[in-house]
């Protein structure tokens, strides 16, 4: 899967984007990948992922036990501020 970080978690991850070689896995299992990948960035990624919220191909994720695919794109949204 493709997941894209924007904001604090862009700066955490150190990268805009990353492929994760994972499939039909529930979100908890992504996060806690990147928690894993990412350790020691700055701002934290694990108070990042705490904070955010989640696009699914585009769409809100609502459902965060439902299967993420190889195929689907996973945006990580930290709080923005200013408008």
């Amino acid at each position: 899967m493709l997941v894209r970080y924007f904001g604090a978690a862009q700066a955490a991850a150190g990268v805009p984007e990353e492929r994760l070689e994972l499939d039909g896995v529930a979100l908890e299992e992504v996060l806690g990948k990147i928690r894993a990948l990412h350790p020691d960035g700055q701002p934290s990624m694990a108070r990042v992922l705490d904070r955010s919220s989640f696009l699914l191909n585009e769409v809100a994720l609502r459902d965060r036990s439902g299967p993420i695919r190889h195929s689907d794109v996973l945006d990580i949204l930290p709080p923005f501020a200013g408008g």
